[in-house]
């Protein structure tokens, strides 16, 4: 069996939660006996040598409606839908903000894929998407996806709302390695010590998180770096953060496991989170976890993580103190290690590419 996956051509340079999914879960595969490459959508591809071609990221349909357009090959997708509506229309700034506040919401992912066109920040796989649309487009992958490979039944679920019949679908986890998250129950953990890791942008909202933690008992590090189009937000943190407010720039996942050992809480108070790789990472290494309410994160974390309102940092404050103040637990922990690894997530996508395959 030869896969091809494919997908957003910025994967490297700017790296997101699709960038670990999608390494992870190749070697993952690749373990399993199953030949995997990693295209970028901007790279040729060899159709003729592959079984079954892997999409990620329909939020970029123009990617997508390229490569089936070109090959007669089955193909799965993983969709990778987030929602960022709320913020996009209530709070991004500048002329963007302003132009979003009057549009639904697929006419703001059309005028953002040509933004990032024109402004040379990303290529426009094919122009039908031009003429086709944002909706239109999705609409065209689900009518010929093979399969749905969604990372939570909500997820699927929302797909619906392009008003497309929907194929079948496997539900595939996002992970960690556990062989590098692994906790020392040992060494004591600080209670005052609170991270997000993610990258800085508005998305991530680390500006409200800093407002609800200035001058609190808490000591919040922030670990990320800002998004390349996204500088004046990151002054902006930095310029109202106070004393107990640290900022320190992406580690790589080895150098992070030395943060969730120690830190006693890690909070991701998004304003969409699909499921929150750091949170699980953060979980799985004995973090209490604070998460948004926006998006699939409750079919992930259920009643094991605090909860919190992005647009409030009175919110924020309060499920911290909640997190806090709840008995240590061990339940999440083997929920992580037993459902969401990245050995998990292969092994579903591959019994999928035989499903497929097989009709």
């Amino acid at each position: 069996m030869k896969i091809a996956v494919i997908t957003r051509s910025t994967l490297y340079t700017v790296k997101g939660g699709d960038t670990f999914q999608i390494i992870n879960t190749t070697r993952q595969l690749k373990g399993l006996g199953i030949d995997v490459d990693i295209k970028l959508t901007n790279e040729p591809v060899q159709y003729q040598q592959y079984d079954l071609l892997h999409f990620f990221n329909i939020v970029r349909p123009a990617d997508i409606v390229y490569h089936i357009n070109k090959s007669d090959k089955p193909f799965v997708v993983s969709p990778n839908l987030v929602n960022y509506h709320e913020y996009d229309q209530l709070y991004r700034k500048g002329m963007a903000g302003r132009l979003f506040r009057y549009l639904p919401q697929n006419s703001i992912e059309y005028i953002k894929t040509i933004a990032r066109w024109v402004q040379g920040n990303d290529v426009l796989a094919t122009t039908s998407y031009l003429w086709k649309g944002h909706k239109q487009s999705i609409k065209k992958i689900l009518q010929q996806a093979a399969r749905i490979l969604p990372n939570s039944k909500m997820e699927y679920e929302q797909l619906g709302e392009f008003g497309a019949p929907l194929p079948g679908y496997t539900i595939i986890p996002n992970g960690i390695d556990p062989a590098l998250f692994t906790w020392n129950s040992n060494l004591p953990k600080d209670p005052g010590l609170v991270l997000c890791v993610a990258r800085i942008e508005g998305l991530k909202n680390q500006l409200n998180l800093i407002k609800a933690l200035n001058n609190t008992r808490y000591h919040l590090v922030i670990i990320g770096n800002p998004a390349p189009n996204q500088l004046s937000y990151y002054d902006a943190c930095r310029k109202e953060a106070a004393a107990n407010i640290s900022f320190i720039n992406q580690l790589p996942q080895e150098a992070l496991t030395t943060w969730y050992q120690q830190a006693a809480i890690h909070i991701l108070p998004s304003w969409f989170e699909t499921c929150g790789l750091s949170t699980l990472e953060a979980a799985a290494m004995g973090c209490r976890v604070v998460i948004t309410d926006k998006g699939y994160t409750r079919e992930y974390f259920g009643n094991e993580a605090a909860y919190c309102d992005p647009a409030s940092p009175e919110s924020m404050l309060a499920a911290i103190e909640k997190a806090a103040g709840t008995p240590d637990t061990d339940t999440l922990r083997r929920k992580i290690f037993e459902q969401y690894t990245w050995q998990q997530a292969a092994s579903k996508t591959a019994a999928a590419y035989k499903q497929v395959l097989q009709q």
